[in-house]
């Protein structure tokens, strides 16, 4: 009785065993079919169990945050006043009819009879007495101008002057040339018996039928108008096409076909003429 229950023991002993040996080759055959399965991912390596069990779940990722909208577009900036263009400078119509005079003194320049002048600027306007006498100085004494070429020589003084150079407003200067008997309609400068009066239209903004700056225009007011102290009391015409025009000729009126001039000579030192009128 006990042989028999040994002997069916060891068969059913077997069999478990051969059913362990066939699941452990199962096993490990599924596990390298997994592994073998793991590499049509394209990493360049295998995904390690570590791998797995340390990995994190992934969060999901944050919404972007919205695009700011884009600024606005500035105002267009204000032009920088030095790119502004020039404004035209003002010249007030009237004033009050009186004037100072320049307190200067200067040395005589030139040849010949000596003439001494004052300077007066009408009071209210932007122009300095003193500025005005040492411009009108620089002129008269211009090589090109009357005192370089034997025509008289001149002296800036403030008393006992032989005549008086007023820079005037408009209606003023049609006030001090009315009493002479001269219409000069606001615009133009004229001679009186005791001197010269500029219009403070010409020696502000020059003329328009003048091809230059007012400064250079002041050349030719000055030396026309001193020109008539110094004896020359004919106007002058244009000598000819593309010729310059005479300081003695009215230019404001028209130039005729010269061209704008406000020196009494030219550079080689002869003197611009032309047909009296």
């Amino acid at each position: 009785m006990r042989g028999r229950r040994r002997g069916r023991g060891r068969p059913l002993a077997r069999l478990v065993l051969a059913g362990l040996g066939l699941v452990a080759v199962l096993l490990g055959a599924g596990a390298a079919l997994a592994a073998w399965r793991g590499g049509d991912t394209g990493d360049s390596g295998a995904t390690t169990t570590a791998d797995v069990i340390t990995a994190s779940p992934v969060a999901p990722s944050p919404e972007p945050p919205s695009p700011e909208p884009p600024p606005s577009s500035p105002p267009p900036s204000e032009p920088a006043e030095e790119d502004s263009p020039e404004a035209t400078p003002h010249v007030p119509a009237s004033g009050p009819g009186t004037f100072t005079t320049a307190r200067a003194h200067g040395d005589p320049v030139g040849k010949g009879p000596l003439r001494r002048y004052r300077v007066q600027v009408e009071n209210g306007i932007d122009i300095s007495a003193k500025d005005a006498a040492a411009e009108i100085e620089r002129i008269l004494a211009h090589p090109r101008g009357w005192a370089a070429h034997g025509r008289g020589s001149f002296q800036l003084v403030s008393a006992n002057a032989d005549f008086v150079i007023r820079i005037a407003t408009p209606a003023t200067a049609d006030k001090l040339c009315g009493a002479q008997g001269l219409d000069t309609h606001g615009e133009l400068n004229c001679e009186t018996v005791d001197g010269v009066v500029v219009n403070l239209r010409r020696w502000v903004l020059g003329s328009p039928t003048f091809d230059g700056p007012a400064a250079d225009y002041r050349h030719l007011i000055i030396n026309h108008e001193v020109g008539h102290e110094i004896g020359l009391r004919r106007h002058l015409g244009c000598s000819g096409p593309g010729r310059p025009a005479p300081v003695m000729m009215q230019q404001i009126k028209g130039l005729d076909g010269c061209t704008s001039n406000a020196w009494p000579y030219d550079k080689n030192g002869k003197y611009i003429t032309g047909p009296e009128l």
